[in-house]
């Protein structure tokens, strides 16, 4: 099973050309389920569902609650932002959770739920969009406490641990992740507790998702790091594979969007001894 997570980076820049690259990318990819952050809606028109239909997948989408700090970036008041999930199999549920933030920061960020009808299990699926804000780490924490709690009202009756991915604007090393994950200090949910993919990833291999080399990210002067996530939920038939970045070059001379994707490929089956497994124990 692979899941992708990608930040797709709304209408900002060169996004005509930028969608075919998008496109592209994910066909070669060939994902199970994607998690979208900065998918633009306009003209009765929709990049998520665009690319579902491009790709034979079924997609669910859900607009910011409050799009006006984005559009006035854009000079365009029409254009809607919002998340979106890609799935090789039916959307049965879906719920939207609003982040909590102050006044200064709030832009309208959320979080997604989708129940994904897998041939084996429902699966749990979850993306969402944290505050970008340097300073606003507190806010972050804010919004992963929310988030838990978000996602243990929608973990339902399935054996498959909740997968939540998305772009968390959040060091490794933050408060935030830390947080989210709970095995580093106390989880906001008792019990529940996370594991970020890339703690598989072959660690010589490039991380960085916000990554100077590509010129959208260089021109802005700010360091290489990794702030997009997947996070598998501890326990349940699921063992992790690879783990490894896409959409971390340019497609024909076109980079594909500001942020490179975390592909995550997972063996769905029953967890016995001696198995390297999202489990803890």
């Amino acid at each position: 099973m692979r899941v992708v997570t990608w930040n797709l980076w709304w209408r900002f820049g060169p996004w005509e050309a930028r969608q075919k690259a998008i496109l592209s990318v994910l066909r070669d990819l060939d994902p199970d389920v994607v998690g979208l952050q900065e998918v633009w809606a306009a003209g009765g028109e929709n990049l998520a569902e665009w690319l579902a239909g491009e790709l034979g997948l079924h997609s669910a989408w859900a607009p910011y609650h409050a799009s006006e700090r984005w559009q006035r970036r854009i000079g365009d008041a029409s254009v809607e932002i919002g998340n979106a999930v890609l799935s090789r199999w039916p959307v049965i549920a879906q719920d939207v959770l609003p982040l909590p933030a102050p006044t200064d920061v709030a832009d309208g960020r959320l979080a997604l739920y989708t129940r994904l009808a897998a041939p084996a299990h429902d699966i749990p699926f979850f993306t969402t969009h944290l505050t970008s804000q340097l300073h606003a780490s507190a806010v972050r924490c804010r919004q992963v406490t929310a988030l838990a709690g978000f996602v243990a009202r929608h973990r339902g009756d399935t054996p498959f641990p909740p997968l939540v991915t998305g772009d968390f604007n959040a060091w490794p090393d933050s408060d935030e992740i830390r947080l989210f994950g709970g095995h580093r200090t106390a989880p906001p949910v008792p019990r529940q507790v996370f594991l970020d993919a890339w703690e598989y990833a072959d660690p010589t291999a490039p991380s960085a998702t916000w990554d100077a080399a590509n010129p959208y990210v260089a021109q802005g002067g700010m360091p290489s790091s990794r702030i997009d996530y997947i996070h598998i939920g501890v326990g349940g038939p699921v063992r992790l594979r690879e783990v490894r970045r896409a959409g971390d070059g340019p497609v024909d001379g076109v980079w594909a969007s500001d942020h490179a994707a975390v592909v995550a490929d997972l063996v769905v089956e029953e967890v016995g001894p001696g198995s390297v497994s999202c489990s803890a124990g």
